[in-house]
C-alpha cells in the first residue's frame, strides 16, 4: 500500500526546520545532478590518447546545452512560484491550468529545438571555437544528447513544479534516478562497448528518459497535490503569459550562460589555444560546485516565500529571506577560500595532464576572485523570482552577463598586455557589480513589495 507523502505546511511551524526538509533534499539533489555532470567529463578526459581533446570538444556543446535547459527553465521556474502563489491563495485549480499550460509549452519547445539544433550543429560549433581536432568529439556528442532533449526539457521544466509543492524528497529522487544511472551506464559505453563521446552522450540520454518518466507518473499519480490533467492541456494566454514574464529572468540567466560560453570560448581560443578553452571546460565545471548548491538552498526557500506571500504572511517571507542569505552567502564565502588555496585539486579531478592542471590552477585564482559575492546575488535574485517579481527580477539577470561580463570579455584584452589574464579577470569583476548592485536592490525594494502584496502582480 503507498503512503500518501506529507506536505509541509507553508504557513506555520519553525522556518528554519522547514527550509532544512526543503532545501536539503534540493541541495543534495543539486549536488547529485553535479557529480554526474563531472563524473561524465572525467570519463571523458580519461579516454586514452584522446581525452583532452574529447572533453575540449565536449565543452563545445555547453553553449548548446544551456539554451535547452534555458527553454525548459522558462516555462518551468517562471510557473511554479506562480502556481505556489496561487495555492497560497486559495485558487488549487489555477495553480493546476498553470503547470498543464507550461507542460504543453514545454512539448512545443522540444520539437522545435531538436529539429534547430540537429540541424544546425556543425555549424554551431565552429562558431563556439571547435578546432579540426576538436569537432569531431563535439558533433558526436551533441547530435545523440540533441535527439533525446525532449526527456531534458520534461525533467528540468516539470520538477520544480513537486518541489513548489513541498515534495523535495520526490523532487530530489528525480536527479538521483537520472545520476545513478549515469554513473553506472558512462564506464560502460565508454570504455567496455568502445563508444567514446557518443557512449557518454547515450547514456547521459537514456538516464533522463528514466528521470522523465518519474516525473510524469508522479505529476498524474494520487500522491500529488497539483496533477497533470489533459484537460488543461490547451494554452490560454491569461495563464501562461504571467508564467513566461516571471521565467524570462531564468530564461535569461540560463541562455546568456550560454552566449557567456560562447564569449569565453572564442576569445580563449583566439589568445590561448586549445588548452585555455580546455581549462575553461574544468572552470565552468567547477563554478558548478558553487552554483548548484546555492540554486538548491534558493528552490528550498522558494515555496516557503512564495506561498506566504500569496497567502500575505510578511514575517514569514522576511525570516525565510534573511535565513536563505545567510546560508547563501557563508557557502560562498568557504568555497572562494578553498579555490583559492587548492585550485590544483580541483583541476586535477577532471584531467591527468599536467600541463592542463597548471594552466587551469592559474586560471582558477583569477577566474574565481569575486565568487564569494555570487551567494549574496543568487539569493536575492532567487528572492525576486519568489515574489513574483518579474521587471526587475529580469533587469538583475540582465545585470552580471549580458551587461558586464560579455563586453568585459572583449574589451579588458585591449588594456593588458596579458590578455588570457584579461578574460579571465572580467568574470571577478562582474561578480563583485552585480552581487552589490543586486543586494542593494533588494534591500531598498523588499518591503515596499511586501507591503504591495500578491494581488498587485
Amino acid at each position: 500500500m503507498n503512503r500518501q507523502p506529507q506536505k509541509p505546511d507553508m504557513s506555520s511551524g519553525s522556518i528554519p526546520k522547514l527550509l532544512a526538509r526543503l532545501a536539503i533534499p534540493a541541495v543534495v539533489a543539486q549536488l547529485i545532478n553535479l557529480l554526474y555532470n563531472i563524473v561524465d567529463r572525467i570519463y571523458i578526459g580519461h579516454i586514452p590518447d584522446i581525452g583532452s581533446s574529447a572533453l575540449t570538444g565536449v565543452g563545445l556543446f555547453m553553449p548548446i546545452l544551456m539554451l535547452i535547459n534555458a527553454f525548459a527553465m522558462l516555462a518551468g521556474a517562471g510557473g511554479a512560484p506562480r502556481a505556489a502563489i496561487a495555492m497560497g491563495q486559495g485558487k488549487k485549480e489555477e495553480a493546476e491550468k498553470i503547470m498543464a499550460n507550461c507542460f504543453t509549452l514545454m512539448l512545443i519547445f522540444a520539437v522545435v529545438l531538436t529539429g534547430f539544433f540537429y540541424s544546425t550543429a556543425p555549424k554551431l560549433l565552429r562558431l563556439f571555437g571547435a578546432s579540426d581536432s576538436t569537432l569531431p568529439f563535439a558533433l558526436a556528442y551533441s547530435r545523440i544528447y540533441i535527439l533525446g532533449c525532449v526527456s531534458v526539457i520534461l525533467v528540468m521544466g516539470l520538477n520544480p513544479f513537486i518541489t513548489t509543492q513541498g515534495f523535495a524528497t520526490f523532487s530530489m529522487m528525480t536527479t538521483v534516478i537520472g545520476a545513478v544511472l549515469n554513473i553506472i551506464l558512462d564506464p560502460i559505453f565508454i570504455f567496455v562497448c568502445g563508444m567514446g563521446v557518443r557512449g557518454a552522450a547515450f547514456a547521459t540520454v537514456l538516464s533522463q528518459c528514466v528521470s522523465a518518466l518519474w516525473v510524469l507518473r508522479f505529476l498524474t499519480g494520487k500522491k500529488t497535490v497539483l496533477r497533470l490533467k489533459w484537460s488543461n492541456r490547451k494554452l490560454e494566454a491569461r495563464v501562461l503569459l504571467p508564467c513566461l514574464g516571471l521565467g524570462i529572468s531564468t530564461f535569461v540567466m540560463l541562455s546568456t550562460e550560454s552566449i557567456l560560453s560562447i564569449s569565453f570560448n572564442s576569445s580563449l581560443s583566439h589568445y590561448g589555444g586549445d588548452i585555455a578553452v580546455g581549462a575553461m571546460t574544468i572552470l565552468t565545471s567547477t563554478y558548478q560546485l558553487l552554483m548548484l548548491p546555492l540554486q538548491g538552498i534558493c528552490q528550498g526557500a522558494q515555496p516557503i516565500m512564495s506561498f506566504n506571500f500569496g497567502a500575505g504572511n510578511q514575517s514569514r517571507v522576511k525570516s525565510a529571506f534573511r535565513l536563505m542569505f545567510g546560508i547563501c552567502v557563508g557557502y560562498a564565502l568557504v568555497f572562494f577560500l578553498l579555490t583559492m588555496m587548492t585550485p590544483q585539486l580541483f583541476a586535477g579531478i577532471f584531467t591527468p595532464d599536467r600541463e592542463l592542471i597548471a594552466y587551469t590552477a592559474w586560471a582558477m585564482r583569477i577566474y574565481m576572485a569575486g565568487c564569494f559575492a555570487t551567494g549574496c546575488q543568487i539569493a536575492c535574485q532567487q528572492t525576486f523570482m519568489a515574489l513574483g517579481q518579474a521587471k526587475v527580477s529580469l533587469l538583475m539577470a540582465c545585470l552580471r552577463k549580458l551587461i558586464l561580463l560579455i563586453p568585459l570579455i572583449f574589451i579588458l584584452p585591449h588594456f593588458l598586455s596579458n590578455q588570457v589574464f584579461a578574460v579571465f579577470l572580467a568574470e571577478p569583476i562582474s561578480d563583485v557589480v552585480a552581487g552589490a548592485v543586486t543586494t542593494g536592490t533588494l534591500l531598498t525594494r523588499f518591503n515596499r513589495i511586501l507591503n504591495r502584496g500578491a494581488s498587485k502582480l
